[in-house]
């Protein structure tokens, strides 16, 4: 599509490896880190001068129900989708389409969660729904406030990555990767403000 992609991570080594892979450039970033943000969002700044889309993709996955591990879980899933998108906001409004993606998860749905029929009721995962909750409704209030930039939360699909590794389950990341830029790229008006999966719009 051409576009110059940034591709953000704690790790450099492993960060450097996975931008070279698909031929994007590496920034140093940690989403629990306002430090590390404003460094990776200011590099960008210096290097191309705006941004025409930001996806919010750190994620985490903790199944122990107590103080640390919810804080963690908040820390990277909602309160790092805030410290990245307003680290983001001035290069976002300099780019004539702006779009501000998060990776979410139809888990943060209180339709899907409390739905029998739905693969999300029999989901032991408190903090993980509770967290990505948070995420969504913070994609609904920066679409109410800053009409002008495109805010919509993805339910991307069950993908093979490091948080799933250990059930064995999820598809290619490149057939995610494919509804990414589907809902990335669709118009602004349709979609601001709300969930989507691959098949369009999901309750909340």
């Amino acid at each position: 599509l051409g576009h110059t992609v940034y591709l953000g991570a704690r790790d450099v080594d492993r960060g450097t490896a996975a931008a070279t892979e698909i031929g994007a450039h590496f920034v140093q970033l940690d989403v629990t880190d306002d430090t590390s943000v404003t460094a990776a969002l200011a590099a960008i700044e210096d290097a191309d001068g705006r941004l025409d889309l930001l996806i919010n993709n750190a994620g985490v996955l903790e199944l122990e129900l107590s103080g640390a591990p919810a804080l963690r879980s908040f820390d990277t899933n909602a309160v790092g989708v805030l410290r990245v998108t307003e680290a983001a906001l001035p290069l976002l409004n300099k780019s004539p389409n702006p779009t501000v993606m998060t990776i979410s998860s139809s888990a943060g749905s209180f339709w899907a969660v409390s739905n029998p029929d739905r693969p999300e009721y029999g989901l032991r995962a408190p903090l993980y729904s509770a967290s990505k909750a948070a995420a969504n409704m913070l994609m609904v209030q920066y679409a109410k406030a800053y009409p002008s930039i495109k805010f919509v939360a993805l339910e991307p699909g069950t993908t093979a990555t490091d948080l799933t590794a250990g059930m064995g389950i999820g598809r290619p990341p490149a057939e995610s990767a494919r509804v990414v830029v589907q809902v990335a790229t669709a118009g602004r008006n349709s979609l601001t403000g709300t969930l989507q999966d691959e098949y369009g719009e999901l309750a909340w």
